[in-house]
């Protein structure tokens, strides 16, 4: 069991909180920058100052809530590093789970047909019943891809393809 912190004290004796970068120190803590980085850039003792610094004000839990930076730092160094692409797709796909609240979501969707079939009008039910023809907006809400599925620029996607010929278990070119 840790015993509580005497901020007084703390703010008396840290030398991050008298630093005259403090916010920048902590972002770069809170993003998942190595606290030896943050040490060595900023001129202080060692990393046990930031580790202090971080348990005293509560940003363990800010950095905890912040994985999808630490997954980001990951992904955007795939062009820098040998990797394979599978390990690639496993940090995408890790990415792609976690909520801007920093928590791990799985996302699954279940779809009731029957309440579907309820949803529909008089005259739709009609069309489907006389040739099958269902309405775009069920066809669209039960299919597994959209018709037309949104064009979004994917930084992360374009730095991978223009530094790895991705294949079954290929690695950096």
């Amino acid at each position: 069991m840790t015993r509580p912190v005497n901020l007084g004290r703390h703010k008396r004796t840290c030398s991050i909180c008298a630093h005259a970068r403090r916010a920048e120190i902590e972002a770069d803590f809170i993003s998942w920058r190595s606290p030896a980085a943050i040490a060595k850039a900023y001129k202080l003792s060692d990393r046990s100052s930031v580790y202090r610094h971080a348990h005293a004000l509560g940003l363990f839990s800010k950095r905890q809530r912040n994985v999808r930076a630490a997954l980001e730092r990951i992904i955007e160094q795939a062009g820098e590093v040998e990797v394979t692409a599978s390990a690639i797709v496993a940090a995408i796909q890790a990415y792609s789970k976690i909520n801007g609240a920093g928590q791990w979501v799985e996302r699954s969707e279940h779809v009731n047909l029957n309440e579907m079939f309820d949803r529909m009008t008089q005259q739709e039910l009609e069309v489907y019943a006389r040739d099958g023809t269902l309405p775009d907006w069920f066809t669209a809400t039960v299919s597994d891809r959209p018709e037309e599925p949104p064009q979004v620029a994917n930084p992360i996607y374009d730095r991978l393809a223009a530094t790895h010929t991705v294949s079954r278990g290929s690695q950096k070119r």
